[in-house]
């Protein structure tokens, strides 16, 4: 994949994002992120507003079509495609983990989690210690196959680590790159690697 292609990829990750936050996603430098994101600026290929920059509809559908091209080799490698689907089966487990962290059981029924009840999230934090370690393996086996994808198994573990601190945000803020901000956009990357679209 293309240094310019990669970034294209890394903004339709993130979808809304400034240079720094793509290049640090995809390894590139801010500098050539940046100047790359302003040449997608100028070929129509992205918009910019402010100091962040969003994908236009066609280079959006042009991206796409490329992806069976520059992930050909991952798609018939079979370690890959088995630690793919193995984080598929602890997607499940996440998204379990991640409805129980943001609602609460109060007399029988679910509501808000407004986190006044600090031993039912230092559960689900233990919870979510526990699924990574389950994870970590899976992610391993998935830099192996694509060495950028380490990215997410560091930042995952940073920001798990915070969560076990006591800054609960990282565990699912949608305004930082906390662990469900994280994971959801290593899943989106890997459903773009491997051809399949996102389950509802």
């Amino acid at each position: 994949m293309s240094p310019s292609h990669l970034v294209l990829h890394g903004l339709a990750i993130k979808k809304h994002a400034d240079a720094g936050d793509i290049a640090g996603l995809i390894g590139l430098a801010p500098e050539d992120t940046a100047r790359r994101l302003d040449d997608a600026v100028t070929s129509g290929r992205a918009v910019k507003v402010g100091d962040k920059y969003l994908l236009t509809p066609l280079a959006r559908i042009a991206l796409e079509s490329d992806y069976s091209r520059h992930y050909a080799d991952l798609r018939e490698n079979a370690d890959f495609f088995a630690a793919y689907e193995a984080f598929e089966r602890i997607n499940v487990q996440l998204k379990a983990l991640i409805t129980d962290w943001q609602t609460i059981d109060v007399g029988g029924q679910r509501v808000a989690n407004d986190h006044s009840n600090s031993a039912h999230d230092a559960k689900v934090v233990d919870r979510l210690g526990e699924l990574h370690e389950r994870a970590d393996a899976i992610l391993g086996k998935l830099a192996t196959g694509l060495p950028r994808l380490d990215y997410y198994r560091r930042n995952l573990l940073s920001a798990l680590e915070k969560a076990e601190d006591g800054a609960i945000e990282w565990v699912s803020d949608a305004k930082i790159e906390s662990y469900h901000t994280l994971w959801f956009e290593l899943h989106e990357d890997l459903l773009r690697i491997v051809g399949k679209e996102r389950a509802e």
